[in-house]
């Protein structure tokens, strides 16, 4: 009896939709692309529920004739190739003819299309793989497609959905790409009824750009051109110091073709390196067009990656056009920390010629730590070396009298000192970032963070999913000190922020913060959860650094972060101090 059989082709198409169908993005995201290839210059996409009860996409593109539209649903079929050498030449968004029967195979499918000159449209309905009916139907020229009960017939898949907001988002986030991809075609996008955006026909990127992601965005973008031999770079990239927090914002497009490039991620943030701070991206919207035989676009079932035949040239590249503009805007490197008096040695045993106290920067007090026995040369060394995944430790009790001696900065952000057990180096930013993460979760869990008004709103203007998510997200904030007060359609003015935030930081703190909304950072069903990384956030924001600080600032720091309740690394897992023991520097210099 033979053991290996050939599938049933509605097994088949199953199998491929789990390949480049693995969320209702996904489907989105390949009716789009056959929309653009059709030749489509005004697009509707409407979405329910995260797309898990529709998703409906209608263009006014060329349609198709019955044949063809039955055609389109088997495996394989395409328009866009002939020969595998036709790979090498790509000029449309598809070309593989597998998406459609793969949608199909897993959901209920209902196709309506008419080509020009047609009398009537077709319409063809398919449940799970199974056809339902083929009939004349009446509609414009073009092509419109529902997709309803995604999953419903492979339910393993459905149950391994995010919630509606987390698919609800990368749905938005598919379109806004095709949206900025094809600035000259008019993109509609409605959830649940309601208008996440309608974009008319741009003639600019800069155009689509402020429609999309909002007219105060513009400001910190300017235009990038550059070429040489095989290769051309456009588009609009950030002004130095104008950075995000997540990667949202850094786009890349590959003959026009939006894609996710590691080789294109970290050219632009190399580019960037002494023009933002460490942990911030840049804004970018860039297109690299290229000879399409030195790109392969078809490394990845969702053709979302590509593969460069020379990455190295391409790197360099981008490097070279980005470096280039920033130089013509005058774009110099982040301050470095410099030493307190020109060219003065670093200070030893004491306060430096400038003092600047750290405590100052705290805007409520910490109360100070209970007196405790001093800490011993083998506790010291207990806490040398933090482990490689931190947990919580208990409280180390911070004596009054630390028997550290206080030597001095090194470039601005570390703090050296002389111990019964060595020499230790803090990192003073991990240590204050530690302090206020701790003391803000304290705040927040006993819901006491106090705020204070505006004198002057601080205007934001957003791009529509950053305003969903917080028009959804505003009672959220408002418990932890941040007022926000819608404005208009997508313009909202912060009214109030917490006591312990400078005014200035209000806007970029509120991007920060509905970035981790986007990510999934700041999950509603775990209060918890999203009250730490409130936290986490907010710590980075309240700590502001002077270039100097003296012994009494220094050693008063050190006091604080042994009482928190993990000393060892920052909120984002940096170690907050290394120490160098009285062997190992004896091992260093052989004695």
């Amino acid at each position: 009896m033979a053991k290996i059989r050939i599938l049933p082709d509605r097994v088949a198409n199953q199998i491929a939709a789990g390949e480049v169908i693995e969320r209702p993005a996904a489907v989105v995201k390949e009716l789009v692309e056959n929309a653009l290839d059709a030749g489509a210059t005004r697009i509707e996409v409407e979405f329910r529920h995260g797309g898990r009860s529709l998703m409906r996409v209608e263009d006014n593109g060329q349609g198709m004739g019955r044949d063809d539209a039955l055609l389109s649903l088997e495996r394989h079929a395409t328009s866009k190739i002939n020969v595998a050498a036709d790979l090498d030449s790509l000029g449309t968004f598809g070309f593989r003819g597998e998406a459609l029967p793969s949608i199909a195979s897993v959901s209920r499918f209902l196709l309506q299309t008419r080509e020009a000159g047609a009398e009537s449209g077709t319409e063809i309905l398919v449940d799970g793989g199974k056809f339902r009916h083929v009939r004349e139907c009446g509609r414009p020229v073009g092509t419109r497609i529902e997709v309803t009960q995604l999953f419903n017939s492979v339910p393993a898949r459905r149950k391994f959905l995010k919630t509606d907001q987390t698919e609800a988002a990368h749905i938005v986030q598919c379109v806004r790409l095709y949206a900025l991809a094809c600035p000259r075609t008019a993109f509609s996008l409605i959830e649940d009824g309601r208008v996440v955006f309608r974009s008319p026909e741009c003639v600019t990127l800069g155009d689509r750009v402020a429609e999309i992601f909002g007219r105060q965005i513009g400001g910190e973008l300017v235009p990038i051109e550059a070429e040489e031999p095989g290769l051309r770079l456009s588009g609009l990239v950030g002004r130095p110091g104008a950075g995000r927090a997540t990667r949202h914002e850094m786009i890349t497009f590959v003959n026009r073709r939006p894609v996710d490039s590691r080789t294109l991620n970290y050219a632009l943030i190399e580019s960037y390196h002494q023009s933002l701070p460490k942990g911030r991206y840049p804004l970018a919207f860039v297109f690299l067009e290229l000879d399409p035989a030195a790109v392969d676009v078809n490394v990845h079932p969702a053709k979302r990656e590509v593969r460069f035949r020379s990455e190295p040239a391409v790197r360099g590249f981008v490097i070279r056009a980005v470096l280039q503009r920033l130089r013509e805007l005058g774009a110099t490197a982040v301050p470095a920390p410099v030493p307190p008096v020109d060219g003065a040695p670093w200070p030893i045993g004491g306060a430096t010629p400038v003092p600047a106290p750290v405590i100052s920067n705290f805007k409520s007090q910490i109360p100070a730590p209970p007196s405790a026995p001093p800490i011993h040369r083998a506790d010291l060394a207990s806490l040398s070396a933090p482990p490689a995944v931190p947990a919580p430790l208990p409280t180390v009790a911070a004596p009054a009298v630390l028997p550290w001696r206080f030597l001095g900065l090194a470039h601005g952000a570390y703090a050296l000192f002389e111990t019964p057990a060595g020499i230790v180096l803090l990192d003073r930013r991990a240590a204050h970032e530690r302090v206020w993460f701790e003391r803000l979760q304290e705040q927040f869990r006993a819901g006491t963070v106090a705020s204070q008004r505006l004198l002057l709103p601080v205007p934001v203007e957003l791009d529509p999913v950053a305003s969903s998510l917080l028009t959804d997200g505003r009672k959220f904030l408002l418990a932890y000190g941040l007022e926000v007060a819608e404005f208009g359609r997508n313009f909202f003015r912060i009214e109030a922020v917490p006591s312990w935030m400078e005014p200035s930081d209000a806007e970029g703190f509120l991007r920060d913060v509905l970035g981790a909304m986007r990510e999934g950072r700041l999950p509603e069903r775990n209060p918890d959860l999203a009250r730490d990384e409130l936290a986490r956030l907010a710590a980075t924001k309240a700590v502001r650094l002077p270039a100097s600080a003296g012994a009494e600032e220094n050693l008063g720091l050190v006091r604080q972060l042994f009482a928190t309740h993990s000393p060892l690394t920052s909120p984002a897992g940096r170690p907050t101090y290394l120490e160098l023991g009285q062997a190992e520097l004896d091992r260093r210099f052989q004695r």
